[in-house]
C-alpha cells in the first residue's frame, strides 16, 4: 500500500479546507475525495498514490483530493460525517474496512478487474476490493543490530530494547491491530498473547497513532524495533536504509505473517459517485497493478498480474520461507472491541 521516502508523519487526520476542491461543487464537479490509510503517498512526490493521482487526472480530468490518517481514524471520520458525507472513496486495511461496512458506510460496487482479485481479498457483496496487497512485519535498526538482529517474540523481551521498542496503537492503526492478531496466532490465543504484551510493556515506549511515524525513528536509531508492513518499510528503505524487515517467530522458530491488503470501497452517498467508480476501476487496471510493486513496493491484488520488476523480485526473496496464515476477519471484526479492551487492561494503556 509508496513510501520509498519519508512517510507523512501524521498523528491525526489531515483535514482539507473547504476551498481545497478548487471552487467547484456538486455531483458534476471533476473531482473526488479519497480518505486513505497512510503508506501509499510520499512527501517527496515519488509514491504510488502520487503517480496514480497524476495519471488518473491526466487520463480523465478528475482531480483527486486526498485525506490521510490511521486505518481506524479514516473510518471514524466517515462515521462522524455520515449525515453529511464528504468522501467518495475510502482505502483502509482489515479489519477496519469490514468495520466500515458494518457501520453502513459503504455501498456496493464491483470495479472492472475485480473478478481477477482472489475471493478472500474482496467482499462477497461488493462493498470493498483489495487494490494492493501487503503483509505485516516488524523492522529493526540494521546498523545497530547488525550482528544480533531479533528473530522471535522472545527476543523482543531482552533488556537491550528497553525504551527502544514501539508499536502503533491497536484499534487505531491497522498495523497496530495486526500486532494483536499475529501475537494471538503465534503465541497460542488471546490470553497468552495478552500476557506476553503485558511483559513486553517494560520495553515499549508507548502508543503511536501512526505506524508511518515509527520507521524514521528506527532508521535514526531512536528506536531499535517497531512494527510496520512490508510495503511501507520496503519502499522507504531508499531514503531510510538502516531498516531490516523481520517476522517475529513463536516458540517453533517459524516466521509468520498475514496479508494486510489496502482495500478500497465506494462511500455510501458519495458526492461524486460516478467519478469515484472511474477511480476504483482505474486502480485495478493492469498498468496500475504493475505499479503497485514497481513504484509502491507492494504486491498486486490482481492474481493475473505477474510483476517482473526488480522490486517484485526482491519482495519475493524477502517473503521466501515465511508462513502466511489467513486470519478470521469476520471473527476479528466481531471481537475487535474486546481484544483492544484486553490489550489496554494488560498494558495499562
Amino acid at each position: 500500500m509508496s513510501r520509498p521516502r519519508a512517510m507523512f508523519p501524521l498523528a491525526a487526520l489531515l483535514v482539507l479546507p473547504l476551498t481545497a476542491c478548487g471552487g467547484t461543487a456538486g455531483a458534476d464537479a471533476k473531482e473526488i475525495t479519497v480518505y486513505s490509510a497512510d503508506g501509499l503517498k510520499a512527501e517527496d512526490g515519488s509514491g504510488f498514490y502520487d503517480k496514480v493521482f497524476k495519471d488518473f487526472e491526466k487520463k480523465t480530468g478528475i482531480k483527486v483530493d486526498y485525506v490521510e490518517g490511521g486505518s481506524g481514524e479514516v473510518v471514524q471520520r466517515l462515521a462522524r460525517e455520515k449525515s453529511n458525507t464528504k468522501a467518495d472513496v475510502v482505502v483502509t486495511l482489515p479489519p477496519f474496512v469490514q468495520q466500515a461496512d458494518g457501520k453502513g458506510l459503504l455501498t456496493a460496487y464491483r470495479p472492472e478487474g475485480s473478478d481477477k482479485v482472489a475471493e478472500g481479498d474482496k467482499d462477497p457483496s461488493g462493498k470493498w476490493t483489495a487494490v494492493a496487497n501487503n503483509y505485516f512485519c516488524f523492522v529493526y535498526n540494521s546498523k545497530e543490530l547488525e550482528n544480533r538482529p531479533p528473530k522471535t517474540w522472545k527476543d523482543l523481551l531482552d533488556a537491550r530494547f528497553k525504551g527502544k521498542l514501539q508499536y502503533s496503537t491497536p484499534g487505531v492503526a491497522g498495523d497496530g491491530t495486526a500486532v494483536l492478531i499475529k501475537a494471538m496466532h503465534d503465541l497460542g490465543g488471546k490470553e497468552p498473547a495478552m500476557a506476553y504484551l503485558k511483559d513486553l510493556q517494560k520495553n515499549n515506549v508507548g502508543p503511536s497513532k501512526s505506524t508511518g511515524q515509527l520507521a524514521p525513528k528506527v532508521d535514526k536509531g531512536e528506536l531499535l524495533v517497531a512494527n510496520g508492513d512490508v510495503q511501507m518499510n520496503f519502499a522507504n528503505m531508499k531514503t531510510m536504509p538502516n531498516q531490516g524487515i523481520f517476522f517475529p517467530a513463536g516458540d517453533n522458530g517459524k516466521p509468520t505473517t498475514f496479508a494486510l491488503p489496502y482495500a478500497a470501497g465506494l462511500v455510501k452517498n458519495a458526492p461524486h459517485a460516478d467519478n469515484a467508480k472511474k477511480f476504483l476501476d482505474y486502480l485495478l487496471t493492469e498498468q496500475v497493478q504493475r505499479d503497485v510493486s514497481a513504484v509502491g513496493g507492494g504486491f498486486a491484488s490482481r492474481t493475473d498480474v505477474k510483476a517482473t520488476d526488480p522490486n517484485a523480485a526482491s519482495l519475493a526473496r524477502l517473503m521466501k520461507g515465511v508462513e502466511v496464515f489467513r486470519p478470521d476477519w469476520a471473527g476479528i471484526d466481531k471481537n475487535l472491541t474486546s481484544y483492544v479492551a484486553a490489550w489496554k487492561e494488560a498494558t495499562g494503556s
